[in-house]
């Protein structure tokens, strides 16, 4: 083959440090819009970026030219230096030390993006964590961690 071809769909999910909410609703139009412009300049497509209060999702077409890890540290780091100038509220802001990243299938693209589109009104019947182990559980994971909730 002369030329290297790849289509893999990835959705990442992590949270404030210690779940602190601090994405409040004035600043996640703007905090997504800065994250897909992370992903872009990482020859990532953003597909869809959403969240709540307290974690995000993201929805992008991986580029061949960096790891999953990458991609989740500079987004995170950039982002987060980026909400620190958003006023004296998000002075401490920080992101968890770890993140979940997991494939999606084309067939069900349509299926993710309503999911991370409809977060608030998911999270008025469910929490982070509840969400978080039913994601786990569906990609055939556990919890290894008595601590998980702290760092995710």
């Amino acid at each position: 083959m002369p030329h290297s071809i790849a289509r893999i769909y990835v959705h990442l999910v992590f949270g404030t440090k210690l779940r602190v909410p601090l994405i409040h609703e004035t600043v996640q139009k703007s905090l997504f819009a800065f994250m897909a412009g992370i992903l872009n300049r990482m020859d990532c497509e953003p597909i869809r970026i959403g969240g709540v209060n307290d974690h995000v999702h993201l929805l992008f077409g991986l580029s061949r030219k960096y790891a999953v890890s990458k991609i989740a540290e500079e987004v995170k780091r950039h982002s987060s230096k980026w909400m620190k100038t958003q006023g004296d509220d998000f002075s401490g802001f920080q992101w968890q030390n770890g993140y979940a990243a997991f494939s999606v299938s084309q067939s069900i693209l349509d299926r993710v993006i309503k999911y991370i589109e409809n977060q608030a009104e998911h999270h008025r019947k469910r929490s982070f964590a509840q969400e978080y182990e039913a994601i786990l559980k569906k990609h055939g994971l556990t919890l290894d961690s008595p601590h998980w909730n702290e760092d995710i």
